[in-house]
């Protein structure tokens, strides 16, 4: 019997006639189908537990939704280890490769161990105050430091294992994992890293000097962060995965590092440069 978790849309959207289907085809199966009490939605034939404790509950979790449902299956169960399939009803979907139509054969095949699950590089982003108190939060695509309500430049020192990268002017800076190199760090002009690359990469947002340019660093390494001291920022913030938010002040520091775990995701047969021709239409003339 396996225990599956089913995670839907943070935005609490109807998730459609497939999620009921496929909780009664795992009832039909002998396998225990599990429900977030948070999403409001309790299925006959599925238990329902604490977003808290799904992770603790579950052998498998199934996504259905899109990159930032998946996200959200991260920060709940990637700590237990639990790998995570993903069904694709958003609209880019490079972490959710299945579509609805292959949902009840995928997940067959991720229960019957015939699916490859692949481990996502997360970072664990520590954000120390002025007054030495520290905030944590674990990440599966980026940190951004950014200007918030006003339209102005920040200035940024950005270090690597205590050695100073340069001091950035620019409307913010992304620190992005290789799953998150594809979100809103490559609309930045950010490069695309390949999932099993063991990097980070560091991309000014709208940089003041030409001569930024995005940096590739080892998730060995730490990334440090800082305003410095006689700056002019105002209104900075700390965002990581466009979901925890934290004021950034001058004498803050945010430490970026690798997680101690990472996030296990099932993926298709399919080729990693086949899936981002899709999706980016790499090579698609527009007569």
């Amino acid at each position: 019997m396996s225990k599956v978790g089913f995670i839907l849309r943070p935005d609490r959207q109807d998730p459609g006639p497939l999620f009921g289907q496929l909780v009664t085809w795992l009832e039909k199966r002998g396998d225990e189908a599990f429900v977030i009490e948070e999403d409001g939605l309790a299925p006959p034939g599925a238990q329902v537990v604490a977003e808290s404790a799904l992770g603790s509950c579950i052998d498998i979790g199934i996504v259905l939704g899109g990159d930032g449902t998946m996200l959200r299956a991260s920060s709940l169960v990637a700590d237990d280890g639990v790998p995570v399939l993903g069904i694709n009803l958003g609209s880019l979907g490079f972490l959710s490769p299945f579509d609805p139509s292959e949902a009840q054969r995928a997940l067959e095949d991720a229960l019957a161990g015939g699916l490859r699950i692949e481990e996502r590089l997360r970072m664990c982003v520590t954000l120390t105050l002025s007054d030495g108190s520290t905030l944590t939060r674990n990440g599966l695509n980026e940190a951004v430091i950014h200007q918030g309500a006003r339209a102005r430049l920040v200035e940024l020192e950005a270090r690597v294992d205590g050695q100073l990268i340069t001091a950035y002017r620019a409307d913010g800076l992304i620190v992005a994992t290789p799953t998150g190199s594809t979100a809103y760090s490559l609309a930045a002009g950010g490069p695309i890293l390949m999932p099993g690359l063991g990097a980070f990469s560091i991309t000014p947002i709208c940089a003041h000097a030409l001569t930024n340019r995005p940096l590739a660093v080892s998730q060995e390494t730490t990334v440090s962060i800082q305003i410095p001291r006689l700056s002019l920022s105002h209104d900075v913030m700390l965002t990581v995965d466009g979901a925890w938010v934290q004021p950034f002040k001058t004498g803050d520091r945010v430490e970026i590092r690798a997680a101690d775990r990472p996030f296990r995701v099932f993926v298709s047969h399919k080729p990693y440069f086949d899936l981002l021709r899709e999706k980016l239409h790499w090579g698609v003339r527009h007569e």
